[in-house]
């Protein structure tokens, strides 16, 4: 596996770990003294021309100094009152908000602002030329596929269906197992499954939407890698700076897409890929 990228500083070996880490202060500033400024979220209908499919996306975002924290919600399931919660209270209290999606945004945000995407942090930046919102969501697919180190005939498992993330599979010669908790079908009419952690049994290989992180299912499928050696490619928008920790610890690779994303605006963009030099353990 050609590295991409060298492991961020003080990776973990669980997200409860990470948590506790950010809480005693140990991985930066006392989260105590760090407030949130700004709260949004960032609501979107999609239907990419030539497709027979869309889809919907709702994401709460948190503003900490320079740094954005994200986390995808069901599309309104998330309260208003979940945006004055947020705004001028410190990281520690977020962290122990009753919302998952508001404590994983806070995570999210804290670790960007004391570990960006920078090179001297393992993230090898992968520009996204302009272009219509199916282009770029091919070419940010091609970047995450290209993690995966495997051959033709090998099967994956994709948990977060993004039909781009099928297509660019499809062409490379690998199989797939869609999976999302909405079920439905893909763009080529494939049943998607709920289950998750079942179907990973008769997969060689995962690739995972940030999203697990806010719905709780991140820790099984690292647990699941981890233990039977497979790879464990993350696709974020969701815990972009989060992720990047568990390389190691049963995370093989990252594509992390910070906020702003992809799809919302036609313009040049950044993904930015991380990929654990020496594999898991």
């Amino acid at each position: 596996m050609t590295p991409v990228g060298v492991r961020p500083t003080a990776p973990c070996r669980t997200y409860d770990d990470l948590v506790a880490q950010v809480r005693a202060g140990a991985l930066g500033p006392d989260p105590r003294t760090r407030r949130v400024a700004v709260a949004f979220t960032t609501r979107q209908a999609v239907r990419h021309d030539g497709r027979g499919t869309g889809y919907r996306n709702e994401v709460l975002s948190l503003r900490l100094a320079e740094a954005v924290g994200s986390c995808a919600v069901e599309p309104g399931e998330l309260p208003d009152s979940a945006l004055d919660d947020c705004v001028g209270a410190d990281v520690a209290r977020l962290l122990e908000h009753p919302l998952a999606a508001v404590r994983v945004a806070a995570l999210d945000a804290y670790l960007m602002h004391v570990t960006p995407h920078t090179p001297d942090h393992g993230a090898l930046p992968t520009p996204l030329p302009a272009g219509s919102s199916l282009e770029k969501s091919e070419t940010r697919a091609r970047a995450v596929v290209e993690l995966l180190d495997l051959s033709a005939g090998a099967t994956v498992l994709v948990v977060g269906v993004v039909n781009s993330l099928l297509g660019a599979l499809r062409s490379r010669g690998l199989g797939y197992v869609p999976c999302d908790l909405k079920g439905g079908v893909t763009e080529w009419g494939e049943p998607v499954v709920a289950d998750a952690l079942a179907a990973a049994e008769g997969c060689d290989a995962l690739l995972v939407s940030g999203m697990t992180l806010g719905n709780g299912s991140f820790e099984p499928l690292r647990e699941h890698a981890l233990r039977h050696g497979k790879q464990l490619v993350m696709f974020a928008q969701t815990g972009s700076a989060v992720l990047p920790r568990f390389l190691g610890h049963g995370v093989s690779a990252v594509c992390a897409e910070p906020y702003p994303f992809f799809w919302l605006d036609g313009g040049p963009g950044v993904v930015h890929r991380y990929r654990c030099a020496g594999g898991t353990r």
